[in-house]
């Protein structure tokens, strides 16, 4: 098969890893991929919103399967221009990733439906934004853009003028575009958090195995939140009792809603979670596979990768035993120092191989370019460096012990993923 993954990151270039383990897999190009991709890959330069260029060069190249990974292309109708050009594609239809696409949605779904998540309202004006708080007068507040924002939209404010700050940022001065026109303010949930990733047929749900992912940028969960700056699996909260809960409560009767809904949700769907003393709740969902979540869940799958995607497509996942290996796994983000703010491109990254690898960890690259047989740093995310073990301390270690071998100027990483537990 010619396979085409759409997208630039660390959660493409594993799932283009995984991809060329199936003997199904001929050809895997990506549009517009990356450095490190290029050594996997053939790199085509369409971006990944170009429905158009996207659906040409699937007909021209006579692509099998099309992997849309990234938020934005799936909110925009990647997966309904594909199947309208007769081209077979993995991923939701743009009136299913509005369960990410609009949090307001996502939220007002969950209500009708009775799925346990966070007591909250939504506003579309500020004024009224504040005067709620100010009325509730319990903090931390959680305030959240209701569209996509790069895993950036969410402020959890500590006190009033962090409120204030957060609304202003959001609504006034449209840090996140128009994806701050409303803004749904929760209750601030404590407790561990888990993020579970499952493949569906909008028909049978398979749960993937579960993650903890790491989103301050500093050691002891502190600073900005990020994209992820490193993950592990298994998450440790993340009991048997507590996935069958899930299970019951949360995954079914997601799918079932979206299905009630007209909005059948087909490919992998994120649930963001956190085990709070009342039980597990819904914080948020992807309608993708998360990144980095995805740099430490699907090394540990064994199953072809293309037989899923295949049974997902044709309504047959009930039909496949999806298997997966015990060894935990764990990944550190190298990333630009400065990010999630501003940071420096370009600098010579120094410790990989020709092939943008190291021996004893996967390297899985997420903003890097590859300039005369060099790679070049050219994201705020970097290098997401993962390794397996008998143990998750092992894996850890070994993770650690790979990025202490890798460097560029300014690099930066948290010291304590897998350790905040």
């Amino acid at each position: 098969m010619k396979i085409l993954v759409i997208g630039s990151g660390g959660r493409e270039h594993a799932i283009i890893r995984k991809l060329k383990e199936s003997p199904k897999t001929e050809k895997i190009y990506a549009a517009p991929g990356n450095g490190g991709i290029a050594m996997d890959a053939e790199c085509v330069n369409i971006g990944a919103m170009d429905k158009d260029g996207i659906v040409a060069f699937a007909k021209e190249n006579a692509v099998d399967l099309v992997f849309v990974a990234p938020d934005d292309p799936l909110a925009a109708g990647m997966v309904d221009a594909l199947e309208a050009a007769g081209i077979r594609a993995f991923g939701p239809r743009a009136n299913a990733a509005v369960i990410e696409s609009s949090k307001v949605f996502s939220k007002n779904l969950m209500k009708k439906y009775g799925i346990p998540t966070a007591d909250y309202e939504v506003f579309d004006d500020p004024r009224k934004v504040m005067a709620y708080i100010e009325s509730k007068n319990k903090y931390p507040v959680v305030i959240k853009a209701d569209g996509l924002a790069l895993g950036k939209g969410v402020i959890i404010a500590q006190n009033h003028e962090e409120a204030q700050n957060a609304v202003k940022e959001i609504m006034e001065d449209k840090k996140f575009g128009d994806s701050g026109n409303n803004v749904v303010v929760e209750e601030f949930l404590t407790g561990p958090e888990v993020s579970v990733l499952a493949f569906t047929d909008g028909i049978a749900l398979k749960p993937m195995v579960s993650s903890k992912d790491h989103k301050r940028a500093y050691d002891n969960d502190e600073g900005l939140n990020t994209g992820g700056m490193g993950t592990i699996s298994p998450n440790p909260f993340y009991t048997d009792e507590i996935a069958g809960i899930c299970r019951k409560t949360i995954f079914e009767p997601t799918v079932a809603a979206m299905n009630s809904e007209g909005r059948t949700f087909k490919g992998c769907l994120y649930f963001g979670l956190m085990i709070t003393p009342d039980g597990p709740k819904v914080i948020e969902y992807n309608a993708r596979f998360g990144d980095p979540e995805t740099q430490v869940v699907l090394p540990r799958l064994r199953t072809d990768l293309v037989d899923i995607i295949e049974a997902v497509i044709d309504n047959k996942l009930s039909e496949l035993d999806i298997e997966w290996s015990d060894e935990p796994a764990a990944c550190v983000v190298m990333a630009s120092g400065g990010y999630p703010l501003s940071y420096k491109k370009g600098y010579p990254i120094s410790g990989l191989d020709e092939n943008g690898q190291l021996e004893g960890a996967e390297i899985f690259h997420a903003g890097t370019k590859l300039e005369n047989g060099t790679f070049l740093t050219n994201g705020g995310r970097v290098l997401g460096v993962t390794a397996r073990g008998a143990t998750l301390d092992e894996a850890l270690d070994k993770a650690y012990a790979a990025v202490e071998k890798i460097t560029f100027e300014n690099a930066h990483y948290r010291k304590d993923i897998g350790r905040t537990r």
